[in-house]
């Protein structure tokens, strides 16, 4: 019971700081790129309070509901949108030997399904706002769920098919170097299929700031919107861990077994920094490219790929 209790804190305690590194990461990354003074100004030296200062503005907006809104599913909404990413931090192995909350047999499947849930968030919010900018988004986010699962499944199931498991820490284990040039358009296909999921630049269509408001979370204000945001990060934060175990060889590096922990982390925060800089780079996708990029590119990239992967272990068995 110990044990389990410590496993589970564990993952409690990286859920409340990594994402919130990650969102202040964000903050002076774009700083740097875009040339932003603001974020560099607050607390001083780097503007090192500039996440301090996010959540005491969070703290201090008045919380609106809408007369015409579902009540009940209108608060609801961000816990579902957020609650989906901790239960998913925990079957994501950290280390060797056991560094895992909970190993599941079949953990590539159930992380993928636990994330699906996530967007149920942005549906309810999308719904029960009573806005039909907030309704547009909302459907807009379930186009893209739908059009960008398949190559997200087909794309992980390859993986488990080179490495004969569906759990994770195994896939981590039977991991070789020379899986990353085999696997690359695999990788390709998962990390880009996961920024859809979460509706990050250059996939923001459903949240779409200049045309439709801010899509399913227009009417959110104060800390039920920070919980939109911190889904964002957590988010961020799941799909680079599972990118770096599923394709980047997790916690395998030198001296991984005092510091397998360490390079687990590196890699993560590594493919989050591009998540970043992609953001700051590509200008956003129509809907029509959005769904024509899943259906006629990343779908058929998924299908080379597992196609590629049964060729390369028949020829090795």
């Amino acid at each position: 019971m110990l044990d389990t209790l410590l496993r589970c804190v564990g993952a409690l305690v990286v859920f409340l700081t990594f994402p919130l590194i990650i969102g202040q990461t964000e903050h002076k990354v774009m700083a740097h790129m875009q040339g932003r003074l603001g974020p560099m100004y607050a607390g001083g030296f780097h503007g090192w309070a500039q996440l301090v200062a996010d959540g005491v503005k969070f703290v201090q907006k008045e919380e609106i509901v809408p007369a015409d809104a579902d009540r009940k599913v209108f608060r609801l909404a961000p816990v579902v949108a957020l609650l989906p990413y901790l239960i998913v931090l925990i079957a994501i192995p950290i280390g060797p030997g056991g560094f895992v909350g909970q190993a599941v047999d079949a953990g590539i499947f159930f992380v993928l399904a636990v994330m699906g849930i996530g967007v149920l968030g942005s549906l309810m919010a999308g719904w029960a706002s009573a806005n039909k900018f907030s309704l547009l988004g909302g459907l807009r986010t379930a186009a893209q769920l739908m059009s960008y699962e398949l190559p997200m499944l087909l794309s992980a199931a390859s993986v488990a098919m080179a490495a004969g498991t569906l759990s994770l820490p195994g896939i981590v284990d039977s991991f070789h170097w020379w899986w990353i040039p085999w696997q690359a358009i695999g990788a390709f296909v998962f990390f880009t299929a996961g920024l859809a999921e979460l509706q990050r630049p250059p996939f923001d269509m459903p949240i779409a700031d200049s045309e439709i408001i801010f899509g399913a979370y227009t009417e959110y204000s104060g800390l039920r919107f920070a919980f939109f945001l911190l889904s964002e990060y957590a988010g961020i934060l799941v799909v680079s861990a599972l990118t770096a175990v599923l394709f980047l060889g997790g916690w395998h590096g030198p001296f991984h077994d005092q510091l397998g922990w360490l390079w687990t982390i590196v890699k993560t925060f590594a493919l989050a920094f591009v998540v970043i800089w992609l953001r700051v780079t590509y200008p956003r996708l129509r809907e029509d490219q959005l769904m024509r990029f899943a259906w006629t590119g990343l779908i058929p990239l998924s299908l080379l790929q597992l196609a590629l992967t049964g060729i390369v272990k028949v020829a090795i068995s």
